[in-house]
């Protein structure tokens, strides 16, 4: 009998890898068209299993290639994909029994295989144990190490080498496979941290505080969508990371924001939240299904200062010349930042595209800071660890704009900013066991 739980997980691989779909999108269609036959213990299961075999995939493959006689592109992959859901469970999984792992692969092999898959996956997995990820530590070249023992590509790990030493990017892969935590933002126009910890208190949720003022981290919370007390917009779910880049720009009330790639609102709300729901905000993105978003996320956090606009910000509009008194920028990225929440952005990215996206930030802060008035002040960010997508789009933008300087962050007190400071220009957080990684840089427009 085919265990449930493994086939849909077996399924949603199949169908991120055919299809090109993202994981979290994939496997929430195939859990809601099995919803009925599956507890809270299943789904907890079929998303540990997907996101870790996801995670580790680069590192299973080479078990694979160690063990198997025939060449991976020759494999079926819904065959392959057994392999990796079964090698996951047994080198990463203490809870599962390795007899439990191959038994149930193996009986997923017969479905979607033939009798002599079945035998293939069973001599694979037998042989495959925990002592393989072992002999990847004793690899000589840091680059091919590093990659084998956190299933990173090599090209990334060649890029964190130009500024960080092996030992840092060694600890800034690993942290790539670490269960994110959920963190959440108090919403400040309904109520308090103190009241909000009351709240939570009394449908035992634990927590506790995050490093800034109105941020908790919260313990092993599943659904917290479906919680009451997020249907009624007392908190939103956001890394302090991402929570730091508007603290940065310290909007005040009745200022003109804009927000020129938006969505889905996290950062936009935390203005107007700043801002004490006073003022003027225009909330930007290029598509119309992202803006229903930012919309949604305002009318649950009863925010009402959000105007929102389909506009694509790598072209210009000279009717917003000097309109905004502060501009955000958290422009499109790479996302290497918040590889253990999106694993797919291992496998979706390549080193070109580093080129592409660059290309696509300048364009954005050379455009928006024109909407700047003198004297106005802009925060560029992104939720990546690149140098090129980071520091050196600001060298750049400042060699072309002697107009602009980079602001003075003494006068925001957060002990947070003066632990992630880098030379007194920009803020730089690498990813850990707790936060995201994440690139802010204030500028100000010279009168």
């Amino acid at each position: 009998m085919i265990d449930k739980p493994r086939e849909i997980a077996l399924k949603t691989l199949y169908k991120i890898e055919n299809e090109g779909t993202y994981s979290n999108l994939a496997l929430d269609e195939l859990i809601k068209q099995n919803k009925n036959s599956l507890d809270e213990r299943d789904i907890g299961f079929i998303s540990e299993i997907v996101y870790g075999t996801i995670s580790w995939k680069l590192t299973i493959d080479e078990l694979i290639k160690k063990y198997s006689n025939i060449k991976m592109k020759k494999i079926s992959l819904w065959i392959l994909n057994i392999l990796r859901l079964g090698i996951y469970q047994i080198i990463f999984l203490d809870k599962i029994p390795k007899s439990a792992a191959v038994n149930e692969s193996v009986n997923l092999a017969k479905r979607y295989g033939h009798k002599g898959s079945s035998n293939f996956v069973n001599a694979i997995l037998r042989k495959v144990n925990k002592e393989d990820i072992e002999e990847f530590k004793n690899i000589k070249d840091p680059v091919e190490r590093i990659s084998k023992t956190t299933s990173t590509p090599k090209w990334i790990i060649e890029e964190l080498l130009l500024e960080k030493n092996e030992k840092e990017v060694q600890e800034i892969c690993t942290s790539f496979n670490i269960k994110p935590k959920i963190t959440i933002r108090v919403n400040t126009l309904k109520t308090t941290k103190q009241e909000l910890k009351e709240k939570l208190n009394q449908k035992n949720i634990k927590y506790e505080d995050g490093d800034l003022e109105n941020f908790l981290i919260l313990d092993g919370l599943k659904n917290i969508e479906k919680l009451d007390l997020f249907k009624n917009g007392y908190f939103t779910i956001q890394d302090e990371s991402a929570g730091l880049a508007s603290i940065v720009l310290n909007p005040k009330e009745n200022e003109k924001v804009l927000d020129s790639c938006s969505a889905p609102g996290g950062k936009t709300t935390h203005i107007a939240e700043l801002m004490k729901n006073k003022g003027e905000i225009s909330a930007w993105d290029i598509y119309d299904h992202r803006i229903e978003l930012i919309k949604q996320n305002a009318k649950r956090l009863d925010i009402k200062i959000i105007e929102t606009k389909i506009k694509d910000a790598t072209i210009f509009d000279e009717k917003y010349l000097e309109k905004f008194d502060k501009i955000l920028l958290d422009v499109p990225c790479l996302g290497i930042g918040v590889i253990k929440r999106k694993p797919d952005i291992k496998w979706q990215r390549e080193k070109e595209n580093l080129d592409e996206i660059t290309k696509i930030q300048m364009k954005i802060i050379e455009n928006c800071s024109k909407y700047l008035k003198k004297g106005g002040q802009l925060v560029y960010s992104t939720c990546s660890i690149m140098q090129k997508e980071n520091q050196n789009i600001i060298d750049e933008f400042l060699n072309k704009n002697p107009n602009f300087e980079i602001c003075d962050y003494s006068k925001i007190k957060n002990s947070k900013i003066d632990k992630y400071l880098v030379d007194r220009k920009y803020i730089k957080i690498y990813p850990n066991n707790i936060n995201d990684g994440f690139f802010i840089c204030k500028l100000y427009k010279k009168n």
